[in-house]
């Protein structure tokens, strides 16, 4: 079952495979140093997932802002424009 467990810096050091066996569990650790909370350490596949949740969001946010830009004329570059700008990347480079 899923907990949440508070440890000292100093367990990592002098208690490591018993702080790991409760991340293995699917639990989360909490990790604190002069009484105050430093880091969380949470099992790999846990951390996949967030990583995962991220990227997934950040995408929807991008494609959302496109549609944004896609559903208002008064953003979209002109076909002169968009060739125009074109050319001035061949210019910067020369």
């Amino acid at each position: 079952m899923f907990s949440t467990h508070v440890r000292a810096v100093r367990d990592l050091r002098n208690n490591y495979p018993e702080v790991s066996a409760i991340i293995k569990q699917r639990n989360n650790v909490i990790i604190t140093n002069n009484g105050k909370s430093e880091a969380v350490l949470i099992p790999f596949e846990d951390f996949a997932d967030y990583e995962e949740y991220l990227h997934v969001r950040y995408v929807k946010e991008k494609l959302a802002e496109v549609e944004a830009v896609a559903n208002d004329p008064s953003q979209w570059t002109s076909i002169e424009d968009f060739f125009e700008e074109i050319k001035s990347w061949d210019d910067d480079k020369a």
